[in-house]
């Protein structure tokens, strides 16, 4: 599918009006499924959107909802000062409940457009936490969990007072299959800290699947940032994730 078959627009989630998402669809075409997108933790930059409209072209509903939308509208932050360390402040602003409302409303809406199939939640660092979080209290097909940091030890606000990993048990409640990469040379995670997750998640009875890439670390699918991208990587990871959407999401 071409990527002129796509189309998209922002659009409102809930009854909050500035509570809004991007939304990418196959154009002319019944989505087959859905996955709720979350980036790292610029908001909606570029790169995110790119990565929804990938999904609308392989015939998915892609949303990004923008969890800054208390403060900011429709955000994209660079990856250089100052707003690196704005979108920094912002994230460590994130909050559990607030959060959580937020993937509610995302769930609510990207339903609508499952086309009979299923719903799916994939992020990317703070966007892979956030994935995880949502699999706590929501129902999802899918988990797709891209090097998420503070799973199990927590160390940023939106991990108190339990980091989602805590909650093993509820993940497994919630959950069709939990899909993780992880770049073992990763900054914001330990390798212990990622080995001691999946044990969690094993022991809870989720079924899952954990990646590791030897020679990667942390973001390393974002090829807006050269020093962090791994192409071998990000390549396997993307195939794996489709795979997996495949088996999981789409019906029929």
């Amino acid at each position: 599918m071409s990527a002129n078959t796509v189309k998209e627009h922002w659009i409102q989630l809930g009854d909050e009006q500035d509570r809004e998402g991007y939304l990418a669809l196959p154009q002319g075409l019944d989505p087959q499924g859905a996955v709720i997108v979350g980036g790292e933790m610029f908001g909606v930059p570029e790169h995110v959107r790119d990565i929804c409209r990938r999904l609308a072209a392989e015939g998915y509903a892609a949303l990004a909802p923008n969890y800054y939308w208390r403060h900011v509208r429709r955000p994209g932050f660079g990856y250089e000062e100052p707003e690196y360390g704005q979108a920094m402040a912002l994230m460590k602003g994130l909050r559990t409940e607030e959060v959580l409302a937020d993937v509610a409303a995302a769930h609510a809406v990207a339903r609508g457009y499952t086309g009979g199939s299923g719903t799916a939640i994939l992020g990317f660092s703070v966007g892979g936490h956030i994935a995880m979080l949502g699999a706590t209290a929501l129902p999802f097909d899918l988990v797709v969990n891209y090097y998420g940091g503070w799973l199990l030890d927590g160390g940023i606000p939106l991990s108190d007072p339990e980091p989602p990993v805590t909650k093993s048990e509820a993940i497994a409640a919630n959950s069709g299959f939990v899909l993780g990469f992880f770049g073992a040379n990763d900054f914001v995670m330990s390798l212990d800290e990622w080995h001691r997750v999946g044990a969690r998640l094993e022991a809870a009875g989720v079924a899952q699947e954990q990646v590791t890439y030897s020679q990667a670390g942390h973001g390393f699918f974002n090829d807006e940032r050269p020093t962090y991208y791994d192409a071998e990587a990000a390549q396997d990871s993307w195939q794996r994730t489709l795979d997996a959407l495949t088996k999981h999401v789409r019906r029929g």
